[in-house]
């Protein structure tokens, strides 16, 4: 089903250092892959309610 949410660093994770890539970077480009791939769950769920309602009703 649907993967795990990225868990933010630690505060002793960051070293300060303007590291590249932070390990915040890191964080926060999973957490936009994971919130897109959630929307895309939540409208593939959707379009299939949809188009399961259609069948029904053109059945009836």
């Amino acid at each position: 089903m649907s993967q795990e949410r990225p868990t933010p660093p630690g505060d002793y994770e960051c070293c300060e250092n303007g590291c590249t890539p932070c390990v915040w970077d890191t964080y926060f480009e999973e957490l936009n892959a994971w919130n897109a791939a959630q929307k895309a769950l939540e409208e593939a769920e959707q379009n299939r309610s949809q188009s399961d309602s259609k069948t029904t009703s053109q059945t009836s």
